[in-house]
């Protein structure tokens, strides 16, 4: 029940070398969970570009907001959630409850398969927003420092290369 977290800004490379890592972790299912809820054309043209991007590494997609108790997996299975932000976005927003649900969310995937990869973005600054996107920018990097803290292993971008700060890199 590792965790692995891939950590960097926006259009980064996280999801690319998520997938590639998950992609030489052998045998055994894997699940993509899709968290994004897109509303507008460029969400829309997000999505498909992640489609494409992973196709041919063997994911079964789930496209899933939120409620991840309600998810069967294979024990033995290898999990990418994309991503905390919208995870994030879609809990306090549409939910209306608390980021300590985000974290609750984690775990139960966490205990649903044999190994977690976890992305989310970093770089997010408070700024002249309104209140409301100020406070989801400040629980967003309170969100990471908790990921970072209960990662067993943490890989941040860095110019456009995943640069080990945790842990060590998994077996293959």
């Amino acid at each position: 029940m590792a965790l692995i977290l891939f950590i960097g800004k926006n259009s980064s490379g996280k999801s690319i070398y998520a997938e590639k890592l998950i992609s030489t972790m052998g045998n055994g299912k894997r699940y993509y969970i899709a968290t994004m809820i897109p509303s507008d054309e460029p969400g829309f043209k997000r999505v498909e570009r992640h489609r494409a991007q992973r196709e041919g590494l063997g994911f079964e997609t789930i496209e899933i907001p939120y409620g991840f108790e309600a998810l069967t997996l294979d024990e033995n299975s290898n999990v990418l959630l994309e991503d905390v932000s919208n995870l994030l976005a879609n809990i306090i927003f549409e939910k209306k409850e608390t980021s300590d649900n985000v974290l609750r969310e984690i775990e139960i995937l966490r205990k649903k398969c044999r190994t977690l990869v976890v992305i989310t973005i970093s770089g997010l600054v408070d700024g002249d927003y309104d209140e409301e996107t100020n406070a989801y920018v400040s629980t967003m990097n309170a969100l990471n420092e908790q990921l970072v803290e209960l990662a067993d292993t943490v890989y941040e971008m860095k110019d456009g290369e995943p640069i080990l700060t945790k842990g060590a890199t998994p077996c293959a």
